[in-house]
């Protein structure tokens, strides 16, 4: 086996685990084993569409390639001379690939449809596969002008942070996340998982970013040693913003998102020419990426473009300064020419680098975005890519994977409401929705939640006051009254139950 497999072998399982720790932390309850089976998901059908084809796009070399689009070697395979390399190789790229796509799960969590991401996930490594045959083969037209990206700045992060953007746009926001303008960042539903999961990513990193050296033999291992030390420095650096950022803008206090995201933006950004950096540049690198991912994530909430994990921010934002970066920093390296005997602009190698670097910027960041948005239409047609306001209320956890938080394993079995109480409840919906219109402007009204039960076997009084005129309803014991607009109605309720209630919910 090649060397280089080991440490790819390393970091794939490393982010495997580190995103779908990272993204469960961030979503709610109802939602979390769903995100965690949907990073298996970007492994299982963007794996086999990679084998399939992906590879083939990115390094085919047979008749018919061009700096476009690769073609041969569909249905992977080779033979035993030339295995070792070809195998690692592509399982390397396949980690790439399928991080690209894990990125764009962040942004759409909570709300897609799942059999529709499963197709996404599909066919999203046509996505990513085009830009890295573009960055990282002697055919690619970008490698051709000479762009500088070692660990996939441009062809991962970019690519899954501009994805991210239109996905996030075209499914629109979660119910009730800009009701009344309300743009502050929900409290993540576990903290734990989201700080466990970053610190996975980060020792990831570490495989990411070294293992993009492509072995230990010749000169490779100094590069893959700097590559370390300039990796973990990034993170330094993008940790230290975040913490004084974060202290200055939220009255001392230290948010958990806030350093997340900071890291893991500062490990994005020195992604683009780490094998190039010294230590100390690696600082700066990393603490603007940092700052820009923590600044870009309340102006999305501005514009309400709904991002539950950050994923925007962090790896779109990030990769964009970390190209960027690599124009500015970079010296002409004499070991392997990694920099094309290119300089940056800060080392008084002029614009062509930078301009380069820009480039790629625009060409991968257009193409991603296009290339999205075509798949999410195409898939919208015959299978709606978002969730209905029922299932997304309910939550993907119940309404994909028939896991039920509220389970009574003494009654053995799930609570279900008779005629007689949907009528009640439906008097209860009418009397809110004439309460709301008569008195519009006052306090919003209680909803309703059936996730929970009560024990006290008396029946809930509520009383609503149009106008100082009191209505009292009664609503049996099995529904209480909470005030958020997570809960759910109908979360235990069969079908045909639900559709009774959905036909007589207020607009």
């Amino acid at each position: 086996m090649h060397l280089a497999c080991l440490p790819y072998l390393y970091k794939t399982l490393a982010f495997l685990h580190g995103f779908g720790l990272l993204e469960s932390g961030y979503v709610n309850r109802k939602n979390e084993v769903n995100i965690m089976v949907k990073n298996a998901i970007d492994v299982i059908f963007g794996g086999l569409g990679y084998w399939m084809f992906g590879y083939a796009f990115s390094f085919g070399e047979e008749p018919g390639s061009n700096f476009f689009i690769g073609i041969g070697g569909f249905f992977l395979d080779a033979q035993e001379k030339d295995m070792g390399m070809v195998f690692s190789t592509y399982i390397f790229q396949l980690s790439f690939a399928t991080t690209a796509t894990t990125i764009v799960s962040g942004a759409m969590a909570e709300r897609c449809n799942f059999v529709a991401y499963c197709l996404f996930s599909f066919f999203n490594t046509v996505i990513f596969s085009l830009p890295a045959g573009w960055v990282w083969t002697t055919r690619g037209f970008l490698s051709a002008l000479n762009v500088v990206d070692i660990a996939g700045c441009s062809a991962v992060h970019l690519v899954g942070g501009t994805s991210a953007l239109v996905a996030a746009i075209m499914l629109k926001p979660r119910l009730g996340r800009y009701d009344n303008e309300n743009t502050s960042s929900l409290s993540l539903g576990s903290p734990t998982n989201a700080l466990v999961g970053m610190f996975m990513l980060w020792w990831g990193w570490l495989g990411f970013n070294c293992g993009s050296t492509f072995g230990v033999s010749g000169h490779k291992w100094k590069y893959a040693a700097r590559s370390a030390i300039v990796t973990i420095n990034s993170s330094v650096g993008g940790g230290i913003a975040a913490l004084v950022f974060s202290y200055f803008t939220h009255r001392k206090k230290f948010i958990v998102t806030y350093l997340i995201n900071g890291i893991l933006a500062s490990l994005v950004a020195i992604t683009g020419g780490c094998a190039l950096y010294h230590p100390w540049e690696a600082l700066i690198v990393g603490a603007v990426g940092s700052i820009l991912a923590n600044c870009t994530v309340p102006l999305l909430d501005k514009l309400h473009v709904d991002d539950p994990v950050g994923a925007i921010a962090v790896h779109g934002a990030g990769s964009i300064w970390g190209m960027l970066a690599v124009g500015l920093f970079v010296e002409r390296d004499t070991l392997m020419e990694l920099s094309h005997g290119l300089t940056g602009l800060f080392r008084g190698g002029g614009w062509k680098l930078l301009g380069v670097q820009i480039l790629a910027v625009l060409v991968v960041s257009t193409w991603s975005m296009v290339a999205t948005f075509l798949l999410l239409f195409v898939i919208n047609k015959f299978v709606p890519i978002r969730m209905s306001p029922e299932e997304e209320r309910a939550g993907a956890d119940l309404v994909e994977h028939n896991i039920r938080y509220d389970y009574d394993p003494s009654a053995n079995h799930y609570p279900k409401l008779d005629i007689a109480t949907i009528n009640t409840i439906r008097m209860y919906i009418e009397s809110v929705s004439s309460a709301q219109t008569q008195n519009a402007g006052g306090k919003p009204p209680e909803k309703l939640n059936s996730a929970t039960q009560t024990e006290d076997t008396s029946p809930v009084k509520i009383s609503i006051q149009p106008d100082d005129v009191e209505t009292t309803i009664v609503l049996p014991k099995e529904v209480v009254v909470v005030r958020t607009d997570r809960d759910v109605l109908t979360a235990w309720m069969s079908d045909d139950e639900k559709d009774m209630i959905a036909k007589r919910l207020p607009k």
